[in-house]
């Protein structure tokens, strides 16, 4: 039988005492899985890398791109496909135009904005509210500018809608999308250490043209000098953000052809707002004379004459 002294419980010290006392014992470390060591051997990595990753955020795309997978599974003929495109919150949105009206440098407006989550709901309707607010305001400017000639009939140009929605969404689809096919093309050629999707691409320009937004409502203002001011300003913000969004996409390429690769998206980007003030703001207007009605002696007289 045990003796008393057997059974009882001892305190056992410090594990280094402990080893301390018996050198031949032997120890098993047992470290946790999760844990990540304090020091790694390898190469260290290169400060060029290191910006590229801090710009473009490299270390996370991977993992973005599968989380992104993940939430987009369904099949491409389902709503509920295309309704993860459109899942976003107001304060995502307000938090992406803010992006796009201070462009910051050495921030990239993908990485910081919109890889978490690119959306269509905020450039559908940035879209769609630039181009009523184009074709409102050209109407009224006319109006204001005519207004008080005994000779002008006011006629609402109701094709400025149509004409401005063609513009600006072929432009907010279609630049995008030549552009995405570029930069696939190049990164054929190139090892480039970019990948923008074609969904992001499509993000970056539709909030980039929120800023036209309150610049075509002043543009009603009847003055040639103010409105240049306003579409060289309007032009500088979303210009800024186009190039140092793409900058980064292209500057492991050939000097030439990067520059000339952000040269042609500013010059496409001009191209539209330029085009935008001059066709619907600064064309000259014809004259809307009054509508009257001829009497039957006018008829007659018109027809002797003829």
């Amino acid at each position: 039988m045990a003796a008393a002294d057997d059974l009882q419980f001892e305190e056992f010290g410090d594990t280094a005492t402990s080893l301390a006392a018996n050198s031949d014992a032997t120890t098993i470390s047992i470290e946790d899985p999760g844990e990540t060591p304090k020091h790694k051997s390898g190469p260290p990595r290169s400060s060029r890398r290191e910006e590229d990753d801090e710009l473009l955020g490299n270390d996370d795309s991977d993992k973005t791109e599968l989380l992104a997978g993940q939430k987009k599974s369904s099949p491409f003929w389902t709503f509920e496909y295309y309704q993860t495109f459109f899942d976003v919150d107001t304060y995502q949105v307000f938090d992406r135009i803010k992006g796009s009206l201070l462009p910051i440098p050495g921030k990239n407006f993908v990485r910081l904005s919109i890889r978490s989550n690119p959306d269509l709901y905020g450039p559908f309707w940035i879209c769609a509210t630039l181009v009523f607010a184009i074709a409102i305001s050209g109407n009224l400017s006319n109006f204001l500018i005519h207004l008080g000639e005994k000779t002008y009939h006011y006629v609402p140009e109701f094709q400025k809608v149509s004409i401005a929605a063609t513009i600006i969404y072929a432009y907010a689809w279609l630049v995008p999308l030549a552009l995405w096919g570029f930069l696939m093309w190049r990164n054929s050629k190139v090892m480039n250490i970019v990948s923008y999707s074609f969904l992001e691409i499509v993000c970056v320009y539709g909030y980039s043209l929120f800023i036209y937004i309150p610049t075509a409502i002043l543009w009603i203002i009847p003055q040639k000098a103010v409105r240049w001011i306003l579409v060289m300003v309007a032009l500088g913000i979303s210009g800024s953000v186009l190039a140092m969004t793409f900058w980064p996409a292209v500057r492991e390429d050939n000097r030439r052809i990067a520059l000339a690769t952000i040269v042609t998206i500013v010059l496409l980007h001009m191209l539209l707002s330029v085009g935008c003030l001059a066709y619907f703001f600064d064309a000259p207007e014809m004259d809307h004379l009054p509508t009257t009605i001829a009497t039957p002696n006018q008829t007659a007289a018109a027809a002797k004459s003829s």
